[in-house]
C-alpha cells in the first residue's frame, strides 16, 4: 500500500507546500480542509481532498478511519491574532476542539501527529531572545492561548498512547501562495501593495521585529518530526524589523514608495526571535534559504499568482 498521510489545512499556504513534498517522496496523501481560507487550486492533482471542518468531529473521525494514515500532519487553524481578539470562541473552537477532535481520531489508529504551533505569538513580549522552547508561554491573544491549550493536548495524548506526537512552533512563515489578504502574512501584503504600487499601512511603526522563515524550510522541519516526540522553534534564530523587510521588498521591486506607519494592533507583539537549537541537535534540522533570497524568490511567484489570477492586484 506505501505511506499515506493526513494533512489538515492541505489545501492552505504550509499545508499545499507539505502536501507537495509528501507526494514527492511517493506519499499517497489525502487533505483535509474545509476551504475557508485554504484553494482547491493549490493542492496537488495527485492527492484527494475531503472538504470537512475539523469542528465537525464526527465527519473527521469517519475520514480518518476510512482513509487509515500512516502519519497525520495537523496544520488546519485559526491562524489570525486580530481575529481571535474578536472572536475568541469560534478561535478556541478551531484550534483548541479541532486539534481534539484529530487527536482522538488519529489515537485510535495508533498513529503520530506532528502539530503546527506558533512561537512568537506563544511566547509573549517578555521572553528573551532568541527564545527556546523552555520559556514558559505568556501569549497577548487568544489566538497564542488556543495555540497553548492545543499543544497541551497534543502532549498529553502522546504521553497517555505513547504514540510520539510532535509539536512545531514556527516563527512568521512566508512563501509562495501566502494570502495578501488578511494581517497574517506580512510578506504576501508588502508583495501586493508594490506590485500594485499602493501605500501600506506598517504597524508598530515598523519597529516590531519577527523570525521569517521560508517555507521549503518549513516543510523540511514538518517532516522530519513525524514520528518524534517533543516541542521544536522551526525558525532562523534572526531577528528582523518589519521596516526593514520592507525596505528589501522595496528593493527586489524596484519602487519608492512610502509607507504609512501605524500603532500596533491589540495582541501583536513587539519582539519575536526563536532559539532552533533543539530542532538542529534532536532531528538534525536547519534552515537553509537566507532571506534576502527567500524575499526575491517569493516575491517573483507571488507576482506571477496575482497576475494569473486577477491580471492585477486588487
Amino acid at each position: 500500500m506505501g505511506k499515506t498521510a493526513i494533512v489538515t489545512g492541505g489545501a492552505g499556504f504550509i499545508g499545499s507546500h507539505l502536501v507537495d513534498a509528501l507526494v514527492g517522496q511517493g506519499w499517497q496523501v489525502t487533505a483535509i480542509d474545509d476551504l475557508s481560507s485554504g484553494k482547491r487550486e493549490n493542492l496537488n492533482a495527485a492527492a484527494s481532498l475531503r472538504e470537512i471542518d475539523i469542528v465537525d468531529g464526527e465527519a473527521l473521525a469517519e475520514a480518518i478511519e476510512q482513509e487509515r494514515p500512516s502519519a497525520v500532519w495537523h496544520l488546519a487553524a485559526q491562524a489570525s491574532v486580530t481575529a481571535s481578539v474578536a472572536d475568541p470562541r469560534r478561535d478556541l473552537l478551531v484550534n483548541v476542539l479541532g486539534t481534539l477532535n484529530v487527536l482522538e481520531s488519529a489515537n485510535r489508529l495508533g498513529v503520530p501527529v506532528v502539530f503546527t504551533s506558533t512561537g512568537g505569538a506563544l511566547y509573549g513580549d517578555r521572553a528573551p531572545l532568541p527564545t527556546s522552547e523552555q520559556q514558559i508561554p505568556e501569549p497577548l491573544a487568544p489566538y497564542g492561548a488556543s495555540k497553548w491549550a492545543a499543544e497541551a493536548y497534543v502532549r498529553t495524548w502522546s504521553a497517555s498512547s505513547q504514540v510520539p506526537n510532535a509539536v512545531c512552533r514556527l516563527g512568521n512563515v512566508y512563501g509562495p501562495r501566502q494570502s495578501p489578504h488578511g494581517e497574517a502574512g506580512v510578506v504576501a501584503i508588502f508583495s501586493h501593495h508594490l506590485h500594485a504600487g499602493r501605500t501600506p499601512k506598517i504597524y508598530g511603526h515598523g519597529k516590531p521585529t519577527r523570525d521569517y522563515i521560508h517555507v521549503s524550510d518549513v516543510v523540511a522541519a514538518l517532516i522530519a518530526c513525524s514520528g518524534r516526540s517533543g516541542a521544536f522553534n522551526i525558525a532562523t534564530a534572526t531577528e528582523t524589523d518589519v521596516i526593514t523587510l520592507w525596505q528589501q521588498l522595496q528593493a527586489i521591486a524596484g519602487t519608492e514608495i512610502e509607507p504609512q506607519l501605524a500603532d500596533l494592533r491589540p495582541g501583536e507583539l513587539q519582539r519575536s526571535c526563536l532559539d532552533i537549537g533543539l530542532a538542529e541537535s534532536e532531528i538534525g534540522w536547519r534552515p537553509q534559504v537566507q532571506l534576502a533570497d527567500g524575499l526575491r524568490e517569493t516575491y517573483q511567484a507571488l507576482v506571477a499568482e496575482f497576475e494569473s489570477r486577477d491580471g492585477l492586484p486588487n
